[in-house]
């Protein structure tokens, strides 16, 4: 029988808990141990927690034994049993990371080809454009910066912003929602306040692009599959990939300049050699792990993991940063070794709901990283402490003070 790890409600659960970029020893003696315990989450429901490298993936690729945890009468979140069943069906609408096939099949063959390597490719000149301008501005203004605030946020949100159509004069508002709407911390009927407040937002958004289509995907979207794609899918789409495409990319920036900024001879390999870049991010990618769980699945019949049998319907919930160093995956996985590569982490997921953006992703870090430590070949941290977003949903940095 597994162990049992239960936490109080407004406590972290143990697969959030962090020590700067360390998971703290608790997870790898979980996944080390027995593998799977009972938790509760940080929105205080009940669920099962799997550690290990080949259990975590095995979920991931196993859609059939392991759908997209739904919500009906019987489970509402915590906090939230007043939802109507019409707010969850638009919740759901077009949030490919709520959906199982067919309907994700369906509503991701529509989004595949605008990010594809190819077509990504065809973004770098004004990426780097993007990143030299927000370089420029950092060295005009001179030191300190706080670099999530002057570069790491501003970035990503930018070229998702151009992606998408979104006017980038509203990205203070979205982005500050966004912040909060992840925030595990923030009351449940807060951030579902929030999330109304998106999704109205985004409506506007839609019902310019159906009014009068631009080049952005949003346009693309309602020009070429406006017929197979209800207005709640559109916004839905629109959601999840204006959060994801600046939150997640942020924060690694953030969070992996820190990292590189504790581990100089690392530092100097990303600034000093073009061949050193790519497999960088990689490393960064994995040990950061900066997506604690992913969505938590359901189980569709009773399952097996890590020799505990569990009933249908019960949660399972994925520890990401424990799967990510776990011995089975590479040796001394708490090291960080910049030369290291691919090394089938699982930073982006795996299976079906592999994260669309992941090329956009890669990208932006693979140009963002170099350029700033070649701009400011001395960056280095100025006197205060970094701020680390303990409770939210995407790890990362509040705050980033440097200098050089």
């Amino acid at each position: 029988m597994a162990d049992t790890v239960m936490t109080e409600k407004r406590e972290l659960p143990v697969h959030m808990r962090r020590t700067e970029f360390d998971p703290v020893p608790e997870l790898a003696e979980l996944r080390d141990g027995p593998g799977i315990a009972r938790i509760r989450t940080a929105v205080g429901s009940e669920a099962w927690l799997v550690t290990r490298y080949a259990d975590v993936r095995e979920v991931l690729g196993d859609q059939q034994r392991f759908g997209q945890a739904r919500f009906s009468q019987r489970r509402r979140p915590p906090g939230l049993e007043d939802l109507t069943d019409e707010e969850i069906a638009q919740a759901r609408a077009g949030n490919l990371l709520a959906q199982d096939p067919p309907d994700h099949t369906r509503l991701r063959r529509f989004l595949t080809p605008q990010f594809t390597v190819r077509r990504m490719k065809r973004l770098e000149p004004r990426i780097r454009e993007i990143v030299d301008e927000h370089l420029d501005a950092m060295d005009e203004k001179g030191p300190p910066a706080d670099l999530v605030e002057a570069f790491a946020l501003p970035v990503p949100s930018l070229v998702i912003c151009e992606l998408l159509g979104v006017p980038y004069a509203d990205r203070t508002e979205f982005q500050q929602r966004s912040n909060r709407m992840l925030d595990l911390s923030v009351p449940p009927k807060d951030r579902m306040r929030l999330a109304r407040e998106s999704r109205g937002y985004m409506k506007k958004l839609v019902a310019k692009a159906q009014a009068e289509p631009g080049e952005d995907i949003l346009g693309m979207l309602v020009r070429e599959h406006g017929d197979d794609l209800t207005t709640d899918e559109l916004i839905g789409i629109a959601s999840l990939l204006l959060i994801a495409g600046h939150e997640t990319t942020a924060n690694m920036l953030g969070l992996g300049t820190l990292a590189l900024l504790k581990h100089p001879d690392q530092l100097a390999l990303v600034r000093d050699d073009p061949e050193a870049v790519e497999p960088a991010v990689e490393e960064l990618l994995r040990w950061l792990s900066i997506v604690h769980s992913g969505m938590p699945r359901v189980t569709t019949t009773e399952v097996e993991i890590a020799g505990q049998k569990i009933a249908p319907g019960e949660l399972v919930v994925l520890a990401l940063p424990a799967a990510n160093r776990d011995p089975a995956l590479l040796p001394d996985p708490e090291r960080l070794d910049v030369t290291r590569g691919e090394m089938g982490h699982m930073a982006f997921g795996h299976g079906i709901h592999h994260c669309l953006g992941a090329p956009l992703a890669r990208m932006e870090m693979r140009i963002a990283f170099p350029a700033l430590l070649q701009r400011f070949p001395t960056l280095r941290l100025a006197d205060s402490e970094p701020g680390f977003r303990s409770f939210n949903v995407i790890y990362g940095l509040t705050s980033l003070e440097v200098a050089w």
